[in-house]
Formats: C-alpha cells, structure tokens, sequence
C-alpha cells in the first residue's frame, strides 16, 4: 500500500486532563501516516487523483489548535476519524507527541499512537 507522510507538525493545543494543561496550553506534535493507492495519481500527475496533503495539515491543524480533549488518545481519534472521510484513504496511522507532560523527572516525551482502516 502506498503512503502519504505529514511528519513533525508542530501545534499549540490546549489538551489534558488537568486544569492547568488546559488553561495554559503547550505544544503537541503530530505525524499523520496517510494509506492509499497513489499509482493513478503517480501516472497521471494529476493531484485530484491523491490526496491534498495541504488540505489534511489545516483539518489536524484546526482539530489540535481549536478543540479541547482530556487526553491525547481522544485528539488522535477525532484526527484518524476527520482523516478517514477522504475516499481515497483506506487506513491511517496518527501519531501524536507531548514533550512536556506533567510528569515529574521525565525528560523525553508521551506519545501515543492509533491505526485506523476502513
């Protein structure tokens, strides 16, 4: 199956369970992992037999920046499902990063990661 990549958005969002995540807000990253078939597209050069990779970066855009959910299992969901509507893509791998979780000691990251088909 062939793909379509959006790696290292980077969002200001204001998600999480606690009150203050939620009121202050902090930066998100995402990679969208797009299945599809692209041979039409490949052949043709033709971007209406693809998918607008622009058009998907402004609806992750508008779900991390504009929305509100409690934990990050609930962005990446609603981000597979807005994803899924495209009619040329029949699977999609989200995976959404939090550098700066609310755990004490830890220097790396929370991230979690859904695959979704149709």
């Amino acid at each position: 199956m062939d793909k379509i990549k959006l790696n290292g958005m980077m969002f200001y969002g204001y998600h999480g369970d606690y009150p203050e995540e939620r009121k202050l807000g902090q930066k998100f990253i995402v990679d969208v992992e797009m299945m599809s078939d692209l041979q039409a597209a490949g052949r043709e050069d033709c971007l209406d037999l693809s998918v607008n990779y622009v058009e998907v970066f402004n609806k992750v855009k508008f779900i991390v920046e504009e929305e509100q959910y409690n934990i990050i299992e609930a962005l990446a969901e609603r981000i597979a499902t807005e994803i899924l509507k495209y009619d040329l893509i029949v699977g999609v791998v989200v995976k959404i990063k939090k550098p700066h979780a609310a755990i004490p000691q830890l220097f790396g990251e929370v991230e979690v990661e859904i695959l979704r088909e149709k």
